[in-house]
């Protein structure tokens, strides 16, 4: 059984980083890829980053430049940085395993219990 366990946010300032994390059971990264969501208050759930197993990336264009996707090469956890951050990228952040073909990635039914980011001064 596929668990991912998220970790990392918290309350920061505009302009300021965190990186957060995700763990999973086994090296399942290995055979899909990962993606982070999130959803903000009032709205919809929403790709942020994707990364494949051979370490192909995509990201929202909301969040180009300023978020930074990554895996370790045991392919057990995955990571999101981001820096340059704003208000409105305040969220409930949530890991996903999944697949990713012809440049989109398509979330599967393995998700985390998701992490808090506030960005507030």
């Amino acid at each position: 059984q596929v668990q991912l366990v998220e970790s990392g946010g918290g309350l920061v300032q505009p302009g300021g980083s965190l990186r957060l994390s995700c763990a999973a059971s086994g090296s399942i990264f290995s055979i899909y890829a990962m993606g982070w969501y999130r959803q903000g208050p009032g709205k919809q759930r929403e790709l942020v980053a994707a990364i494949t197993s051979g370490g192909t990336t995509n990201y929202a264009d909301s969040v180009k430049g300023r978020f930074t996707i990554s895996g370790t090469n045991a392919k057990n956890t995955g990571y999101l940085q981001m820096n340059s951050l704003k208000p409105e990228d305040t969220a409930v952040y949530y890991c996903n395993a999944g697949s990713y073909y012809s440049g989109s990635y398509r979330a599967m039914n393995y998700w985390g219990k998701g992490t808090l980011v506030t960005v507030s001064s």
